[in-house]
């Protein structure tokens, strides 16, 4: 007897591909709809005078906005936060800035971002903090007292030290304390023979400081001392 239509073998591949088609429907029509809000890490740019004002405090790459608008929207800035442009947050008076002001950034924002709608900041993110950047010139010298030579041997040159000077950039809090002058140790023991090696200028490493080189040549020659004879020193 012949099996009837209504009692075919089922077919898992056309039921998964209705199951697939009424997916993707359902998910383009959610994402046509209005009315959802999400929050979003935005990118931020802080624009202010750099050359005379720098962060004692790390500037925030992102602030945190709840928004408003349709599923496509959202899902762009959820999915792709960093690839659209940042917004810029002008700081016109840095010293006296200490806080991101929600309501201008805001504005920002809504000036920006055309497709949602921005609700608020959330403020988690929002402190900031300036200071005047200064430079200050440190002279460079060798420690010659903390010169490690060989018994017999002396420093017979000027010690020369290229560059002279090291130009430190950052905020005033720091650079001013600073010293005018910096000591370089020689590392070597036991110094024979003529110097002439590059050194490291690590004392002053901070995050929040720029310099002008990061290391120093230092050069000099190195003699042994002739001994005088009992019977010449005796007359």
């Amino acid at each position: 007897m012949a099996n009837s239509p209504d009692s075919a073998s089922f077919q898992p591949t056309k039921a998964l591909l209705c199951l697939l088609a009424a997916a993707l429907f359902w998910l383009l029509n959610a994402l046509n709809k209005t009315g959802y809000s999400l929050n979003i890490e935005y990118p931020i740019h802080f624009v202010y005078n750099d050359s005379a004002y720098v962060p004692v405090t790390p500037l925030p790459r992102t602030v945190r906005v709840n928004v408003s608008g349709d599923g496509w929207g959202l899902l762009r800035h959820s999915w792709l936060p960093f690839q659209v442009d940042p917004v810029d947050y002008p700081v016109p008076q840095p010293l006296r800035a200490s806080v991101i002001n929600t309501t201008s950034l805001t504005a920002a924002l809504e000036e920006q971002v055309k497709r949602l709608h921005i609700n608020y900041v959330i403020a988690d993110t929002l402190d900031i903090a300036f200071d005047r950047r200064i430079t200050k010139t440190i002279r460079l010298r060798v420690d010659s007292t903390g010169l490690n030579l060989a018994p017999g041997y002396a420093v017979s040159s000027v010690i020369n030290v290229t560059p002279g000077s090291l130009s430190v950039s950052g905020p005033q809090r720091l650079v001013r304390g600073l010293p005018d002058t910096l000591q370089l140790r020689i590392p070597r023991k036991r110094i024979t023979d003529n110097y002439d090696e590059e050194l490291p200028l690590t004392q002053f490493r901070h995050p929040q400081l720029q310099f002008s080189t990061n290391r120093a040549l230092v050069s000099f020659e190195v003699g042994q001392l002739l001994s005088v004879p009992a019977s010449a020193s005796a007359k």
